[in-house]
């Protein structure tokens, strides 16, 4: 029997978020987001992961007067907002058949609670999707990436009011209208799952406008507004945009037994089951009952409405997409060596290299998850997020040899082609960024992910000239024989 490969439709290409290669923060009627207020660090320490690295109100205040971006290094991006006919055509150069973007929900509505949209907003999307569309790039938009308009927050202490589920169906119905002609790819919350991780990125909650005591209740009621809006706006962009399709976005955080003790066995399985949680609200349609206990058990109270769960089962989504960058492990042993992962912490597994960054390299766990997930859920999945921030070094000549990026992601394709051939439905794969960009977590451009250079530094200076590395090249030639040259 033949091995097939991927589907020859397979599309291949790569993904970014608005508030981290956008820039042009405060032009053309952009209001302030979320992101807004995130400053530049070197590095998360283990406070940062093991709170929901927090923020008060007090910094809000000053973050929000300071005009400056130097220190706020999401402010300013990569400028993709006035030079993204430049990226686009790089990325078409590579082959791609796919970007996912998102939409920053405060260009189009700059305190969320406008009656009508901002129309220079509106249009610069518009523009950028036409000539995605001209240059055979399918767009998959993403309608809530870590963007939140700050006045919502504020206001509302973020997802925690169910007014904001309104805001949020509009700001959607908008979009599905204006760019129905454009987009048949959604994403409704990227990595739902994070509010636990980093609640006012997430979903605006500001930690010291929560109750006493009441901080976990705080981000599950956040949380379930969120799961309504997500069905909400499922259902009515299959109404809008016809043959549309909609997905549900997942923080893979495969984790393994750090011993075969039954204990360790134990622990890592109600950790996976958590983290299938989020998705499985979506995906199924209901609370998982272990979920449900949970509540119970630590006097979790969740007010919905009477027509909540009917809402949320009967507009579910039509895929998973998912990110995944590297796996953990977990022990009931206390004192373990930790190290960091995608905005959280686990136990450092000795058989796995890290990146500089401490991620754990783990090309096997992909192939793991996506057989996790398909099995679990029985949709197709697509990869949306999936890449290692590094230092890059420009050569004199001004080339750029990063073997080690190549490295990462041929192990990686093996996998994925295996699972594939195992036979998982995966209709895609967007690495994480395609070109350097802010990276989420530390706000550091000197951690980079692209195929393509952006000459910056971590306080903003440098040209801004864009530069193909060697695994440009490279990836190039894996499009262009659909996954079958790695080498």
């Amino acid at each position: 029997m033949t091995k097939k490969g991927f589907p020859k439709n397979f599309l291949w290409g790569g993904a970014l978020a608005a508030n981290q290669v956008e820039g042009a923060w405060n032009i053309d009627g952009k209001g302030l987001s979320v992101a807004d207020m995130a400053t530049y660090r070197s590095n998360l320490s283990l406070d940062d992961y093991e709170g929901h690295m927090a923020i008060s109100s007090d910094f809000i205040e000053k973050a929000r007067k300071d005009k400056d971006d130097k220190v706020y290094p999401k402010r300013r991006g990569i400028d993709f907002y006035h030079r993204y006919k430049e990226d686009l055509a790089l990325f078409a150069e590579m082959g791609f058949k796919v970007l996912r973007i998102s939409i920053a929900w405060s260009r189009i509505f700059p305190t969320g609670e406008e009656l009508e949209p901002n129309e220079k907003g509106l249009q610069f999307y518009e523009n950028l999707f036409t000539e995605m569309k001209r240059l055979g790039i399918e767009p998959i938009v993403t309608l809530s990436h870590y963007e939140m308009p700050l006045e919502l927050s504020l206001k509302y202490n973020g997802w925690v009011e169910r007014k904001v589920i309104d805001d949020f169906v509009l700001f959607c119905n908008v979009c599905f209208h204006r760019y129905k002609d454009l987009v048949k790819y959604w994403l409704t919350f990227n990595e739902i799952d994070s509010i636990n991780r980093h609640s006012f990125t997430t979903a605006g909650i500001i930690p010291d406008r929560c109750p006493e005591g009441k901080e976990d209740e705080t981000i599950y009621q956040a949380l379930h507004h969120q799961f309504v809006a997500s069905a909400l706006v499922t259902a009515n962009c299959h109404r809008i945009i016809e043959g549309s399709q909609v997905g549900c976005m997942l923080t893979k955080l495969t984790t393994y037994p750090y011993t075969c003790n039954p204990n360790d066995v134990e622990i890592t399985l109600k950790k996976n089951l958590h983290n299938y949680f989020y998705a499985d609200v979506q995906v199924f349609g209901e609370y998982p009952v272990m979920i449900e206990r949970m509540f119970e058990r630590n006097n979790i109270q969740i007010k919905m409405e009477p027509n909540d769960r009917e809402i949320l089962r009967n507009h579910t989504v039509d895929f998973v997409s998912f990110s995944y960058y590297m796996s953990l492990t977990e022990s009931a042993e206390d004192g373990l060596e930790k190290t960091a992962g995608n905005t959280i912490m686990g136990v450092k597994n000795p058989h796995l290299p890290s990146t500089e960054w401490g991620w754990q390299i783990d090309p096997v766990g992909l192939k793991i998850s996506l057989i996790e997930l398909y099995d679990r859920y029985k949709k197709p999945l697509i990869i949306v997020e999936n890449g290692m921030g590094a230092v890059d070094k420009v050569e004199e000549d001004g080339s750029i040899h990063d073997d080690y990026r190549i490295n990462y992601f041929r192990e990686h394709f093996k996998q994925m082609k295996e699972a594939v051939e195992d036979g998982v439905d995966l209709f895609g794969y967007t690495s994480w960024g395609p070109i350097d960009l802010i990276s989420a977590g530390t706000s550091q451009m000197s951690k980079r992910y692209g195929f393509i250079y952006v000459d910056q530094d971590d306080e903003g200076n440098g040209t801004l000239n864009r530069r193909r590395k060697d695994s440009f090249y490279w990836y190039k030639k894996v499009i262009e024989s659909n996954g079958e040259d790695l080498d």
